[in-house]
């Protein structure tokens, strides 16, 4: 007889907080960024990360640890990782626009913990409350702002028994973030580039001031167009854009930044009559946005050589092979450098 999917759960359920039980004689206690106090083992060797930004946290502090991404790495990204981590099996996500796992998948990988770094707004916390209610599995909720991210790698790296590596990224980080913020100081704000943050293939979705999406560019000084709002992503109207007419235009999209400049309605702005189209690099993760994890920290060198090249002339390669040596647990070789810089938005 064939059992239904519930009768499955129920068993797959059982049988792993049976063995949660047994392990809590070991558990310790800690605080998330919500100020929630969580008993988490004693030794943690399995980490469930509930969305992309945490994927990439657990993985650049200990990628042993991370059962799973929550998409599968497609054969362009994967070769910047170390190849033992190339088919880690496509989780899903708990968090987010398009969650895709739910609670046999997750219990079934048999995590010890799980970790998000997002949004810490009261749904997020109420789903991190209900996820460990039903699994029994201690789940950790850490801010995702940029501010953060230093923070963040100290946190989960005594957490997961990694203090000295988690000591070390924020140190990196923490420094980067200095060594910018001290260059751009020293330009008045009326001399700020005023910038288009162009998303989907149209490139009229944008991001708003202070939304996640765009903290890279409000950490580096520059002057979103699109201003202030609510709610993060905004659709605009073309007219809208030409109103603005931006100096510098960012996009992730390369259907967008592959159509831009033979597209005659774009043809008045001036960050396109000065080729001041830039598209993101990538891989293995955006630089940009996509997702807004630690990821984004090379994309600070990135964006400030662009918005700023009288003040920004080292050449990148240096950088990013140290970031992604650090970050990604492989030093990229000239080759994998040039598949980065390829599309030949990277200024020299």
């Amino acid at each position: 007889m064939i059992r239904s999917a519930g009768v499955r759960f129920m068993l797959i359920a059982c049988g792993f907080l049976a063995a949660v039980t047994l392990a809590h004689a070991a558990d310790r206690r800690v605080g998330d960024a919500t100020e929630r106090q969580v008993a988490v083992p004693e030794k943690i060797q399995r980490v469930y990360a509930a969305g992309p930004p945490a994927s990439v946290f657990v993985f650049a502090l200990t990628p042993d640890k991370l059962i799973g991404w929550a998409r599968a790495m497609r054969p362009q990204e994967e070769i910047f990782l170390p190849q033992q981590y190339w088919n880690l099996p496509e989780l899903g996500r708990l968090t987010g626009r398009g969650n895709t796992t739910n609670i046999e998948v997750l219990l079934a990988a048999k995590p010890n913990l799980i970790v998000d770094v997002g949004s810490t707004a009261p749904t997020f916390v109420s789903l991190a409350e209900r996820v460990q209610e039903q699994t029994g599995i201690p789940y950790l909720l850490y801010d995702g702002s940029f501010a953060r991210t230093a923070q963040t790698f100290r946190d989960l790296g005594v957490v997961l028994g990694e203090e000295a590596r988690g000591k070390q990224l924020a140190a990196y980080i923490e420094k980067t973030l200095a060594d910018i913020r001290t260059k751009i100081t020293t330009i008045p704000a009326d001399k700020r580039p005023r910038v288009y943050y162009a998303r989907t293939p149209t490139g009229l979705q944008t991001a708003l001031q202070d939304s996640i999406n765009v903290e890279v560019l409000d950490l580096l000084g520059a002057v979103n167009v699109a201003g202030q709002g609510v709610g993060g992503l905004t659709n605009v109207s073309l007219e809208q854009v030409l109103g603005w007419n931006p100096d510098v235009i960012v996009t992730t999209d390369l259907n967008f930044y592959a159509n831009v400049y033979q597209d005659s309605r774009w043809a008045s702005l001036d960050a396109v009559k000065a080729r001041r189209v830039y598209l993101s690099p990538h891989l293995p993760f955006g630089w940009f946005d996509f997702p807004p994890g630690p990821n984004r920290v090379v994309g600070l060198h990135w964006l400030a050589k662009i918005l700023y090249p009288e003040l920004f002339k080292d050449d990148l390669r240096p950088k990013v092979t140290e970031f992604y040596k650090l970050f990604y647990h492989r030093e990229p070789s000239d080759d994998m450098l040039d598949a980065l810089f390829a599309d030949g938005t990277v200024p020299k």
